[in-house]
């Protein structure tokens, strides 16, 4: 998936690639979702049966993958497991890396950014513009801080940098707050962009070509693993592409139904020790 233009720009991770897992032996790459998978909406943290789980499946030699929607700026609640971590699947599969190189950028063709920004403007709803070095923020009723800050704990839009600033820049990703029906009118408006909800207040749209699928592909490539041997765990409707393309898809109990149909199987809510109940079921750890 990787684009033909440059590379995106990266924030460092410190993360660097040894020897490729070949999944032949028995060993799985686990790609997971952050909120509501790892990390809980009601306390804002993973739970210590999560960090446990991880632990002892990167000991007994898998490897363990983040698959987000956030984009590198907010993933800042990853800190208990950030030495277990061999690499991103980030902003929805728009931009994938290990360490310091890119696996994937995919940036929203300019015609597609302009037109949200603008409907955005004249329509007064909140808008998150990513770009692949800093993000913009429009938030006229204040819904973006009501959801980020006080429902997901992002503390650090704070450091959101001038519309200006970032449209001068290739954006990966938008994420307007608006409702799922006017949210299927504005697609038709957006050729280029596919959208992925995760929460009933906004939708991430990235390039078409760019989910979590596609991206868990692009690092099991990077890595030389077979998707026979990817087991992805989600529970939002974002998840879904990648819960489809992985070997094995892991919905969590408190996934969206729609996310349950498609997958393999279903562990225990996030709060439930779901990770750790998965990861024993299929004889992990």
């Amino acid at each position: 998936m990787t684009d033909s233009q440059q590379p995106c720009a990266m924030p460092a991770s410190g993360i660097q690639k040894d020897s490729p897992a070949r999944g032949a032996d028995g060993k799985y790459a686990l790609f997971f979702d952050i909120d509501g998978t790892l990390v809980s909406f009601k306390t804002h943290e993973i739970p210590a049966s999560t960090i446990f789980a991880l632990t002892q499946a990167k000991a007994n030699g898998h490897r363990v993958f983040i698959s987000t929607g956030r984009p590198p700026l907010i993933i800042t609640n990853l800190g208990a497991i950030q030495h277990l971590i061999d690499g991103y699947v980030t902003i929805n599969g728009a931009l994938c890396f290990v360490g310091d190189e890119v696996v994937g950028c995919k940036d929203i063709p300019m015609d597609d950014v302009l037109t949200l920004v603008q409907d955005a403007q004249d329509k007064n709803y909140g808008l998150i513009v990513v770009g692949e070095k800093d993000v913009a923020v429009l938030d006229p009723q204040g819904e973006v801080d009501r959801v980020f800050r006080g429902e997901i704990a992002v503390d650090n839009l704070c450091q959101a940098k001038p519309l200006s600033q970032v449209l001068t820049q290739r954006i990966l990703q938008l994420t307007p707050f608006f409702s799922d029906d006017y949210e299927r009118d504005m697609m038709r408006r957006l050729p280029g962009c596919t959208s992925g909800r995760w929460h009933p207040a906004f939708t991430d749209i990235t390039a078409k070509g760019a989910d979590k699928g596609e991206g868990i592909k692009a690092l099991a490539a990077y890595w030389g693993i077979d998707l026979r041997y990817t087991m992805a765990f989600g529970d939002g409707g974002n998840d879904t592409a990648m819960i489809q393309a992985a070997g094995i898809g892991v919905a969590m109990g408190n996934a969206l139904e729609v996310l349950k149909q498609v997958a393999d199987y279903t562990t225990t809510s996030v709060d439930d020790d779901g990770v750790l109940n998965a990861l024993r079921h299929f004889r992990l750890i």
